[in-house]
């Protein structure tokens, strides 16, 4: 009797998950969506600037901003870890996941990749021109810089691409503990990319506070476009593939 209670029970819960899934993901979408209009509202009336300005020398030497708080090696992590969410890295990222994708015959998800990140791409570039906002310049900027301040790019381009790569692995991982594991491991990349931006000087705290909600807002609403595809089947379902390419028909 406990033998077929068990995997009933499974069905049961993976059919909950299916029904709760796509409304969790437009409420994340909603919320974050929220949170980045609410605080692009208070930047642009310069009500962050004095918060902004606090935090930022708050994490420098006050008798050199010239130095980050902490030893020198803890400057040169920083460095590193920020370029987890620079674009060249990002974009090995995304390209070494779709050539798996397409390997693997999951040629819709790998579309569906291919559309998140393009298209997050293009949502930073049009914030950025649109708001112009000027760089911190409290203290020298650690690294170098070449685009408007807000939104941080690096914070929102890695809350799509790891939340959303980590979402697509979490899905096709049966053992929640693994899938709870690699989520957790993509929020603390995110976090980390973030705040190694203002510990560099080269955002302000609102700057990265605001990509990461319109990075976190884009990438649960391609989750929720992810879900209603797979629903109709253009998306293909976990463990399921398409055959690929050169398959050769029996």
């Amino acid at each position: 009797m406990n033998t077929l209670l068990v995997p009933a029970k499974r069905l049961w819960l993976r059919l909950r998950l299916n029904e709760v899934g796509p409304l969790l993901s437009l409420s994340a979408c909603g919320f974050f969506a929220w949170a980045f209009i609410a605080l692009a509202d208070e930047v642009r009336e310069g009500e962050t600037h004095a918060l902004d300005s606090r935090l930022l020398l708050a994490l420098r030497d006050p008798q050199n901003p010239a130095n980050p708080l902490g030893p020198s090696w803890l400057e040169e992590s920083a460095r590193d870890i920020t370029g987890l969410g620079g674009y060249a890295i990002l974009t090995l990222l995304t390209l070494a996941t779709v050539t798996y994708l397409l390997m693997a015959g999951k040629r819709g998800a790998a579309l569906l990749v291919v559309v998140a990140i393009v298209g997050g791409t293009l949502i930073s570039t049009g914030l950025k021109l649109g708001f112009e906002r000027p760089r911190p310049d409290l203290v020298p900027h650690a690294t170098r810089v070449y685009t408007a301040s807000f939104p941080s790019g690096h914070a929102m381009m890695s809350a799509i691409t790891y939340l959303t790569l980590g979402a697509l692995l979490a899905r096709v991982e049966r053992s929640r503990r693994v899938s709870a594991f690699i989520m957790g491991l993509a929020i603390a990349m995110t976090l980390l990319v973030g705040m190694s931006r203002v510990y560099l000087g080269v955002h302000w705290p609102s700057d990265v506070v605001a990509g990461w909600s319109v990075g976190a807002a884009w990438a649960a609403l391609c989750w929720f476009v992810a879900l209603q595809l797979q629903r109709g089947g253009q998306v293909e379902k976990p463990g399921e593939a398409s055959p690929p390419a050169d398959a050769k028909p029996e």
